[in-house]
């Protein structure tokens, strides 16, 4: 029997490649009971684009498959609704609405109700189509990062994470009034939330220090092919990588971008491991660059995994009892769910 905070909550999951069902996976971590709703054609096209991307996103979640363009399913889907607690979907604007739940959306009742989607469900970007790298353009990520981020920043951050804190937001507010909420969630305006403290400096912002073009704040290239990252931002801990580096001519040169090819060739020296065993002593903010397929056997991250794949945080639920399960084939749940869920 699992339990969590979220243990006795119902959650419908329209959604479909990231955004969403990110979302309801840290949902389902946290104890929820999730499924999703699938149509018959294409279900999540997620499981088209990348096996392995669904499982990750996926795993001990239920899968019914309903038609929502019936009248027949979009009636199952209302029934469904009045037992859950929590409805995701990542439709475009207005499509909810065209399959006939503009009165659910205007009166909820209980039922919290996340829309994910590119530019909220209102204003002059509302129809426009997207993906991540419009909306980190949009948000001034690509600008600041200097280039598109290698992972979906929007995605995950400005929709899943931040449908995440407004779901439970809203939950804790209806346990109070009553009342369930419908949630709007613009992955572009919830992407600036990244570059908060960076917009906080505006107009007079000061030139990035932070772009890896400073000695003291940058990857290195190792003997080995691999990379060391150095972090030693504040004033001491660059002194102690100095010293312990034996170069404590450098100390007041840690932002200075003509020292970089001098420690470049330094690090170079060494492999990636010997670095890291070298420098853990001196304390100076350094780390190995892992690639993803090192996580699993790092000992930092022994706790992360729930079977073959990666859990959420917070990690609020020990990690042997989150659902380990592969993700669901498309519509394999629906009969036990819809027998399930007739009455609460």
């Amino acid at each position: 029997m699992r339990f969590g905070p979220l243990d006795g909550v119902r959650v419908l999951d329209l959604s479909r490649l990231l955004p969403g069902p990110y979302a309801s996976l840290v949902l389902s971590d946290l104890g929820a009971d999730v499924v999703k709703v699938e149509d018959p054609e294409h279900g999540d096209y997620l499981r088209q684009i990348s096996a392995g991307m669904f499982a990750a996103l996926n795993r001990g979640k239920r899968s019914i498959v309903l038609d929502l363009k019936t009248s027949s399913d979009a009636a199952e889907l209302r029934r469904l609704c009045a037992v859950t607690d929590v409805l995701i979907e990542s439709f475009r604007p207005g499509v909810l609405e065209r399959l006939g739940f503009a009165d659910l959306l205007a009166d909820p009742g209980r039922l919290v109700i996340c829309r994910i989607s590119g530019y909220g469900q209102s204003g002059p970007w509302r129809d426009r189509a997207g993906h991540d790298i419009g909306y980190v353009a949009l948000a001034g990520i690509v600008a600041r990062n200097g280039g598109v981020p290698a992972v979906q920043l929007a995605d995950l951050f400005g929709g899943g994470q931040n449908a995440v804190i407004g779901v439970l937001a809203a939950l804790v507010e209806r346990a109070r009034t009553g009342r369930g909420r419908v949630l709007d969630v613009a992955m572009a305006q919830g992407s600036t939330g990244l570059l908060l403290p960076h917009l906080g400096e505006l107009p007079d912002a000061p030139e990035n220090m932070l772009d890896g073009s400073r000695p003291c704040y940058r990857v290195y290239a190792c003997k080995d092919g691999g990379r060391y990252a150095l972090g030693a931002l504040e004033p001491k801990f660059w002194q102690r990588f100095c010293a312990a580096v034996g170069r404590r001519a450098w100390a007041d040169r840690g932002f200075d971008r003509a020292l970089v090819p001098e420690v470049d060739a330094l690090l170079a020296t060494r492999t990636r491991e010997e670095w890291d065993v070298f420098l853990c002593s001196a304390d100076c903010c350094g780390a190995p660059v892992l690639e993803p397929f090192e996580l699993r056997d790092h000992p930092l991250f022994a706790g992360l995994f729930a079977g073959d794949l990666p859990r959420t945080y917070p990690a609020l639920v020990v990690t042997a009892d989150l659902p380990a399960g592969r993700a669901p084939a498309s519509g394999e749940h629906t009969e036990e769910v819809l027998r399930e869920w007739s009455s609460r």
